[in-house]
This record gives C-alpha cells, sequence and structure tokens, in this order.
C-alpha cells in the first residue's frame, strides 16, 4: 500500500491514565488528554486498551456485557468527533459488540476528519487469573493489518498480542512503521514481591525485540491505578527501531506524552540490519504448526 503522503517524521502523542467508572467524567479526561497532546503538536494519539471501559475481565459476569457498543455507539461517536476537532488520526479502544454472541476486544483508527479508516480486533486472548478475557471476547481475524493513514503507516497489536512474534512480522510485512501495543497490563498482589520487577522487564524488552527485528517504532501506552485485583503499572514507553527509548513513564503518573518520531529511520535500520533480507522462508512452514 502506498502512504497518502509521505513525511520524514510523526509526532505520536499516547494516553497513560486512570479510568474513572464515570463514563460522562472519563471522556472529559481523554479529551484534555488528547488536547494536550496536540498542544505539543501531535499528529497521532494512540489510547490505551479498553480506552472507556474498567478492566471488567476480572470476573466471569455477564452483566459487562452490557458495556459492549457497536461500531456506531457512542465511544466511536465521541472518538470520531474528538479526531476531527482536533485534526489528528486518533486510536480507540472498544469492547465492540459486533452480533449476538459476538465480541472483541477492538480498536478503531480515526482519520483527521473523524471517518474510520480502520478496525483492529484481538487476536490473541489470554486466560489467566484476575485477566479472563476468553470469557468475553472473540479472536479476530483481519490477519493484523496495516493502516495507510494521513500521517505514515501505522499497525495496531492489543495487550496480550505483544507477546508474539509472528504478530509484529506480519504486521511489518504489511509495511507499518510503528506498531502500537495500547495495554491495560498490571501485577497482582501475590506476584508483586518476586516477580514484579521480572514482569516488567520482561513486558519492555519483548516489545522492544519487535522493534529491532523488524525495524519499527514501538508505542506502548498503558493504563495506571489499582482496579479490584490489578495494580497497573504504566510504564508507556517509545522506542525506536533498535530498541532505544525514545520516552519512558513510571508506575503511577497520568501522563500524556508526545515524541517526534523520524520515520526514515525504518529504512536505515533495514538497511543495515538486513533481517527481511536473510529470512529463510523456504523453511518456515511449519509455524503454521502448534509443534513439531
Amino acid at each position: 500500500m502506498n502512504s497518502k503522503q509521505d513525511p520524514h517524521s510523526v509526532k505520536v502523542g499516547m494516553v497513560q491514565m486512570r479510568v474513572s467508572p464515570d463514563r460522562a467524567a472519563h471522556f472529559d479526561k481523554v479529551a484534555k488528554h488528547v488536547e494536550q497532546c496536540v498542544k505539543e503538536g501531535a499528529q497521532i494519539v494512540c489510547l490505551q486498551e479498553l480506552s472507556f471501559d474498567p478492566y471488567f475481565c476480572q470476573e466471569e459476569n455477564h452483566d459487562f456485557f452490557q458495556l459492549a457498543e457497536g461500531l456506531d455507539g457512542e465511544i466511536s461517536r465521541y472518538s470520531s468527533d474528538l479526531a476531527r476537532r482536533n485534526g489528528i488520526v486518533l486510536l480507540t479502544g472498544l469492547f465492540e459488540r459486533r452480533a449476538p454472541g459476538i465480541f472483541h476486544n477492538s480498536f478503531l483508527v480515526f482519520e483527521k476528519d473523524g471517518s474510520l479508516a480502520g478496525v483492529y480486533r484481538k487476536t490473541h486472548i489470554p486466560d489467566d487469573p484476575s485477566f479472563m478475557e476468553k470469557f468475553f471476547f472473540t479472536p479476530g481475524e483481519n490477519e493484523f493489518p496495516t493502516f495507510d493513514t494521513s500521517v505514515g503507516k501505522l499497525g495496531i497489536c492489543i495487550c496480550w498480542d505483544q507477546w508474539f512474534p509472528e504478530a509484529s512480522r506480519l504486521t511489518a510485512m504489511g509495511g507499518a512503521q510503528i506498531i502500537f501495543y495500547p495495554t491495560a497490563i498490571g501485577w497482582l498482589a501475590e506476584d508483586k514481591e518476586d516477580y514484579g520487577q521480572s514482569q516488567l522487564e520482561a513486558w519492555k524488552t519483548m516489545m522492544r525485540s519487535h522493534a529491532i527485528a523488524n525495524g519499527v517504532f514501538v508505542c506502548a501506552p498503558n493504563r495506571v491505578g489499582r482496579e479490584s485485583a490489578i495494580e497497573f503499572w504504566g510504564n508507556s514507553f517509545v522506542c525506536d527501531p533498535y530498541g532505544n527509548f525514545l520516552f519512558e513513564g513510571d508506575t503511577e503518573s497520568e501522563i500524556s506524552p508526545v515524541v517526534e518520531l523520524n520515520l526514515d529511520l525504518c529504512e536505515v535500520a533495514r538497511t543495515h540490519w538486513p533481517f527481511f533480507r536473510d529470512r529463510r522462508v523456504d523453511l518456515y512452514g511449519d509455524l503454521n504448526k502448534k509443534w513439531r
């Protein structure tokens, strides 16, 4: 796909924040963070996973299905207007009701004019203590698309997707220069003391490795604050195609950082570290199996 324009750089904003259970108050809070990004020159802003909802997947409760909306619902309309008013590309998370009995953890891409440019539906769905997402979400089937936006080519992988190198590789092969990993991840109290730091470092290391292996920028906005059993650890970050941190957040602050990305660096990295050139695709057939 050819980009609608070919910018050498783009200013990217992310939002790291707590989620208010009051939907109207949360809309206002998101708008203030987005507007702050715009004041600092952001051309594209990415929110965190399930951007307007508390992280309800901590228990298998059918009542939470009432939070889901269609692509024409309140969250979509609000996000479209927010993108249009601020003249930005906006990435927004949604608990999507696609059809009776089919629900997705989705991310919507809105163009500067408020039009819906595309949808990514989370592909890898976890089922762990306090992360019981398989009860709620149907895996997406849209095979890691790349979105050709007015500010560049981008891909989206959501939270648990970030642990799978196949997802980042296919997203990059679609032409993405930036991969966004909107996230809702944190510590459980019983794990934090013994494993907390290693969990956090593994999370960062995995996504940095995707940046290096694929010659792309990675942007990972995560939420903060405690919700029931989970202490969300923030640490939102941006890294370049060599894995260098361009920005790192902390574990508690509500922030809306803006980072300028020189997109020419993607080609420089891929030329000097030619991993795509040297891939032996003739030997990778077994990757479509669970095990050899």
